[in-house]
C-alpha cells in the first residue's frame, strides 16, 4: 500500500498571508497524530523547481493520496498538473486547502479536517 504525504506550501515564508502561523508546528501537529506518513515543506511549489520537486517526490509510486496546503485548491489543481503528469501520479489523488490567513491552530484543524473527510 503507498503512502499518504502532506505538503506545506508556504509562498516563499514571506507573504503576509502566513504571518500568523508557525509552519513548522503545523506540520508536526499532523505528523504527531499520524494522519499522514510524512510532511514537507516547499518555499514555493508554483516555481520551476516546486515542479522538480513534486516530479521527485512522486515519481516511482510511492505515493497513493498526497495532501497539499497552501494556496486555493482549485489554483493548485492547475499549478500542479504537468508535475503530476510527468511523475506518473494521478492528480485526482492530490487534494489541496487553502490555509492562507489563519493561524497555526486553525491551519492545523483546516487540514485535518480535509485528511479525515477523505477517509484517512
Amino acid at each position: 500500500m503507498g503512502k499518504k504525504g502532506l505538503l506545506l506550501c508556504v509562498c516563499q515564508g514571506t507573504c503576509p498571508s502566513f504571518q500568523e502561523m508557525n509552519i513548522f508546528e503545523v506540520g508536526n501537529a499532523i505528523r504527531r497524530e499520524r494522519l499522514v506518513d510524512y510532511v514537507a515543506i516547499h518555499p514555493q511549489l508554483c516555481a520551476l523547481d516546486g515542479d522538480e520537486f513534486l516530479i521527485a517526490l512522486l515519481a516511482g509510486g510511492s505515493t497513493d493520496e498526497l495532501y497539499i496546503a497552501g494556496c486555493d485548491p482549485q489554483m493548485q489543481a492547475k499549478m500542479y498538473r504537468d508535475a503530476f503528469q510527468a511523475a506518473g501520479f494521478d492528480g485526482g489523488k492530490a487534494k489541496g486547502v487553502d490555509i492562507r490567513n489563519m493561524s497555526t491552530e486553525q491551519a492545523v484543524e483546516a487540514i485535518k479536517a480535509l485528511i479525515t473527510s477523505d477517509g484517512a
